[in-house]
Order: structure tokens, then C-alpha cells, then sequence
């Protein structure tokens, strides 16, 4: 239960809805017993919770990502239609990409900063309209 409730407040947490999150808490907190509760720990959330900017959001013919630290490591960045199928994958080498959306067609987009271990780092969305 302890690994259900944090991974809900994080996921919260990365879809920038921190309001909704503590409510979701909150009511399940509420639903345990004491001895429940003494076992919650959410204190290892992350402390950044947005990593990458992206716009314009929507987007028509580019799309531009913004990594606001100065990039000291390897990192990729995936980008996935809504459906799942992978569009694109770049290395991310500077602290801004351009992204052009040739053969992206009108939708929704989910991207996902990896680090080079392959961990999530930020997982976001955006639309394309053309």
C-alpha cells in the first residue's frame, strides 16, 4: 500500500497537478487504519518537478525543447505518439532542440527525458496541430 499511495502522489507530482495529488492522498490517508499510516513514507519526492520546457504548445511545423540546467550528463529524449509507437529519439547536446514535425500528424505527443542509464528523468506531452 505504501508503494501504491507514493507512486500515485508522484505521478501527481510529474503531471503538474500537486493540488489533486494531495486531495488523492488525503482521501486515502483517510481510508487506512493507524496502523497503516505509520508505515506511509513520501518524503523522496522529487524536489524538481519540471525539467524540460516545451513550446510553442500547440505546436504546427517545430516544436522547441528547453532544458533550463546546463546539460552535464547524457541524456536522450523519446518522443512517442499517443498510441505508443516511438517518433523520434535525440541526444540531447545543448541546452535547446528544435524539433521539426515532418510526418507528425494532428495529435497528442508524450516525451520522456532519459538519462544514460535509461531512467525517466521527465515525461511530458504536447500538441500538434497541422
Amino acid at each position: 500500500m505504501k508503494k501504491l499511495v507514493h507512486n500515485c502522489f508522484l505521478q501527481a507530482l510529474r503531471c503538474n497537478k500537486l493540488v489533486l495529488g494531495l486531495g488523492l492522498l488525503v482521501m486515502m490517508l483517510c481510508a487506512f487504519e493507524p496502523d497503516d499510516l505509520q508505515n506511509i513514507d513520501i518524503w523522496d519526492t522529487p524536489t524538481n518537478v519540471s525539467v524540460v520546457k516545451c513550446y510553442p504548445n500547440p505546436a504546427i511545423s517545430y516544436i522547441n525543447f528547453e532544458f533550463p540546467q546546463q546539460i552535464d550528463k547524457d541524456y536522450t529524449l523519446y518522443i512517442y505518439s499517443f498510441v505508443g509507437k516511438k517518433m523520434t529519439e535525440l541526444q540531447v547536446t545543448n541546452r535547446k532542440l528544435i524539433l521539426p514535425l515532418t510526418g507528425y500528424y494532428r495529435g497528442i505527443y508524450v516525451f520522456q527525458l532519459r538519462d544514460k542509464t535509461g531512467k525517466i528523468i521527465e515525461t511530458g506531452k504536447f500538441q500538434v496541430e497541422q
